[in-house]
């Protein structure tokens, strides 16, 4: 029996019925919740998406894929509940299409599914981050939440440190 299942991995089709300023597609394997926006998803595969183009088509390789794929893009003119985004995962055999959070951003996935559930319920309460507006309302940094509570994406490394060499102090006003 032929399961229909791309064995050379996702298949995403996009067609955008709207007018976008900005439009990229990430593979996420680390979380940075220090971070909103694409900075969320710290080092993370990039395929090419063009934002011009009204179709376009992506083979997304099969072999270690990440923990979960994310397609955001940005409304001309900007308005944030026109923004499209949608997460998604790796699911041999599976289909689906419909729109990326908003009508104007249609999406066909082979061998994937999407994720569903996210959202500003994602942010623990406690989390100070929460009270940022930028970072609250950041449905990446939303998502990232999520990916790191229900799939158990690892953090990203802290960037260096930096350390004061021996014998040197913080100079401090008024001391």
């Amino acid at each position: 029996m032929k399961s229909g299942a791309n064995p050379e991995g996702v298949r995403i089709e996009i067609e955008s019925r709207n007018t976008f300023r900005i439009m990229w597609l990430a593979g996420v394997r680390q979380v940075d919740l220090t971070q909103h926006c694409l900075k969320t998803f710290a080092e993370c595969d990039r395929p090419a998406v063009d934002h011009r183009l009204k179709r376009q088509s992506l083979l997304l390789p099969a072999a270690n894929p990440p923990a979960a794929w994310y397609l955001c893009a940005l409304a001309i003119p900007w308005d944030w509940g026109r923004n499209a985004h949608l997460g998604f995962e790796y699911a041999p055999g599976q289909e689906w299409d419909g729109d990326a959070l908003v009508p104007g951003l249609g999406v066909r996935l082979q061998n994937a599914r999407p994720i569903t559930g996210w959202g500003e319920h994602s942010i623990p309460a406690g989390e100070p981050l929460r009270q940022a507006r930028l970072f609250r309302t950041c449905r990446n940094w939303q998502f990232g939440w999520w990916l790191k509570q229900n799939r158990n994406v690892p953090a990203a490394p802290a960037g260096p440190q930096l350390e004061e060499p021996p014998g040197v102090t913080q100079l401090a006003f008024g001391d």
